[in-house]
Formats: structure tokens, sequence, C-alpha cells
């Protein structure tokens, strides 16, 4: 008689997907360490490790080849767990939307609190478009791919901007960012001018919170974009992809060369239009938001979705080539532990640039040290993944999540006896 396997027992999984996972999260910091983990120090005329060349070179790279990119990849393949999760609670006869709520608000919550430490965490959010994802679990690809094709295309930013360009001339629109410049002024010298943990956590909460669900959910609607890729990666689950990737090698190298294609493809017609002007975005109220820049902020979104698509093509093809998978298998047990290492990025992100520990030193470092010292700690996390999961099961704070979300406390430590 076959053995009836609980809902929290582990199952095969899909190595490909760790490694792709651990990938991605190389992205991740390095663009964050350009980026000095979106905290701010006080200007300084003490600028060490600086290579003016090279600096250019290594920014145009993190803007041109990171920004935007690797973080598709870690946001599709959180759709696609979602997916993994659900299926295989389903095959256990077991009805895991509830439990999937409750996961989510934990993550939630870890978010906010490692949202006090540096503010371009993105989890927050992923836990929030988890739970809105379970109506679509067994919504019709055409319901999945029409909400996709609406969010690409920038259709919540363009039912706002047509709101908004409605509006002008006809009422003055209440401005309430300029009713709070003293405040957020005064917030930010204080955040400076008396740098401590506690004045960091308060800018964190009280500034850039407002602000990132701004940019998520404003004109520049990068969150509709992670949404988006969330359905794909929901999609991409349901027809077993990866599951087959193997047997149908010359169909996924035809739809790599389809995302490089379209990727040039965009690029060129961004390159026919004008620069946008952002600024109209954070100007008054008062201007109108011409249907160019929507236009190109459109492309833009396209071309970064169509750049990650070749970027995990690119990957898997390459993992499933014998020659490059012995090298690529060495980021799987990086990306099975990838919500400890995200948040531990984090924490030495808030160390490493925060004024009030090591902001003064670290803030003054030129990009392409930055970049090194970002490469420096990935690798440390990878010998520490590999490392820990030669003893245990699970990365801490995955096996935390985990006992949390079955509100029992999970094995954690390894035994001689396999798990599969």
């Amino acid at each position: 008689m076959e053995k009836k396997m609980s809902l929290s027992s582990p199952l095969k999984r899909i190595t490909v997907l760790d490694a792709l996972r651990g990938f991605a999260l190389l992205g991740v910091i390095l663009i964050h360490m350009i980026q000095h983990f979106g905290i701010r120090s006080l200007p300084s005329e003490n600028a060490a490790m600086s290579f003016p060349i090279i600096d250019e070179a290594v920014q145009w790279i993190g803007s041109n080849i990171i920004m935007g990119r690797f973080i598709n990849i870690f946001a599709f393949l959180f759709g696609l767990s979602f997916f993994i999760q659900m299926d295989r609670a389903a095959k256990k006869g077991v009805d895991f939307r509830f439990r999937f709520i409750w996961r989510m608000i934990l993550l939630l919550v870890m978010g906010l609190l490692v949202h006090s430490f540096f503010n371009l965490e993105i989890i927050s959010i992923y836990a929030v478009f988890g739970i809105l994802m379970l109506p679509l679990f067994r919504a019709k690809n055409w319901i999945l791919l029409s909400i996709v094709v609406f969010l690409l295309l920038g259709g919540p930013r363009i039912i706002r901007a047509v709101e908004h360009n409605s509006s002008v001339g006809i009422e003055q629109l209440d401005k309430p960012e300029f009713a709070n410049n003293d405040q957020r002024t005064r917030t930010v010298l204080e955040h400076l001018a008396n740098p401590s943990f506690m004045n960091s956590v308060i800018h964190n909460y009280e500034e850039r919170l407002p602000g990132k669900l701004n940019y998520q959910f404003g004109y520049f609607g990068r969150g509709y974009i992670t949404f988006a890729l969330f359905i794909i990666g929901l999609i991409v689950g349901r027809i077993r992809f990866f599951e087959k990737f193997n047997e149908l090698k010359k169909r996924s190298f035809y739809l790599f060369i389809g995302f490089v294609t379209a990727t040039v493809l965009v690029i060129c017609a961004q390159s026919m239009l004008p620069p946008p002007d952002v600024s109209i975005l954070f100007g008054s109220n008062s201007q109108n938001i011409p249907s160019s820049l929507l236009a190109v902020m459109t492309l833009q979104d396209l071309e970064l979705v169509f750049f990650s698509g070749a970027l995990t093509l690119g990957f898997a093809l390459l993992y499933q080539n014998i020659k490059f998978r012995k090298y690529l298998e060495v980021l799987s047990p990086y990306g099975r532990t990838a919500l400890t290492n995200y948040i531990v990025q984090g924490v030495i992100g808030a160390m490493l640039f925060s004024p009030w520990l090591l902001g003064k030193t670290f803030s003054n470092w030129g990009v392409t040290a930055l970049f090194i010292l970002g490469i420096v700690i990935y690798v440390v996390q990878i010998v520490c993944s590999k490392y820990w999961l030669k003893h245990f099961l699970y990365g801490p704070l995955e096996w935390l999540w985990r006992s949390g979300t079955y509100l029992k406390l999970q094995p954690f430590r390894k035994t001689t006896r396999s798990n599969g």
C-alpha cells in the first residue's frame, strides 16, 4: 500500500528552478549594491575606491543588463512556485488555500520587518500579490493571458493618465505632496543629521514606504509588471514547461531566440522615440501626460520582460547541458535558501550604507568596488548555503516560515534517511 504523504512532506524539487533562483539573486544583490540598497547618506567629497572609466562601464551594465531584469526572474519564479505548491497540495487531496493565505500573511509581516532595514525589499509586495493569485489559480488560460497583456501594455497607467488629463483645466486637484513637503524635509534631515537605527526605521516607514507604494502602483506601475510575471509563472507551471524541458529543448531554443529578437526590436522602437521626460510625473498636476511618454514607458516595461525571458531560457538551456550544469548547479543551494539569502543581503546592505553604521565609508566607494564587494558577499553566501544544507533540510528563515505556515515545528536537521 502506498504511504500517504502529509501536506508538509517534502517532494522532489525541480533543480533548475533552484539554480535559476540563485542566479536571479546574483543580479539583485549587484544592482542593490550599486543603488546603495536605496539608503541615502550625506554627500561627501572623500571619494574612495573610484575607477572612473571602469565605473562608467559597470554603471552601464547595471542599468542596461541587470536592473529590472533579474528581479523579474525572481517574480516569475514566485508565481511558478505558487502553482507548484497549490498543485502538489491538490494531488495530496488537501485544500491549501487558507493555509497559503496564512503563509502570505507571515511573509507580509516578515517583509515589513525587513523594510525597517532597507526600503528596497519586495517580499511584502509579493505577499499581497500571492493572496491575489488565489482566485486566478483555476482561471482559464485565456483569462490569465488577457490580464497579462493588459498589465504589460500599461493598462493601469493609461487609465490613470486618462483620468488625470481629463481633470486638467476642469478643477484644481489636491496636492498632498506639497502639504507635507516641510515634514518630509525635516524627516530626511533628521535621518541624516542625527543618524541612528531608530531614525532610519522611522524614515523607512514614514517616507520610503509611501514612496515604494507609489512606485509600485503609481505611474511607473512596477507592481503591475510584477503581478503579470506572477501570472506568467502560473501559466508556465500549468503547462508543465520545466517538467518537460528536456523533451522539448528545440522548442525552448526557438523561444529563447524569440525573446532575444523581441528585446532587440523593442530597443529599436525605443530609439525611434524621444527620451521620456519622466519629471512630468513628479511635477505639477496641471500638466498633461503625453501619450508618447506612456508609449515609451510601456516599451521599457516590455524590454525588461523580454530580456528577462531571454535570460531565463538561456540559463535553463545551459543548465540542461552537462558541461555547464556542474558549474550552474553551484547556485542551487543558494536558490533553495533564497528567502534567507535575500533578507541577509538586505541586512548586510543596511549595515554597509546606513549613516548610523558604515555608511560614511561605503557610500563613498565607486561603482566598480561596490560591484566586486557584492560578488564577494554573494560567493560567501553560496559557500554558507552549501554548508548549511549539508546539515539542514531548509534555510533558517525557510524553516521558520514553514513551521509558521503549519503552526508546528517542522523537521530541520538532516538525518541519514533520505527525504527524496
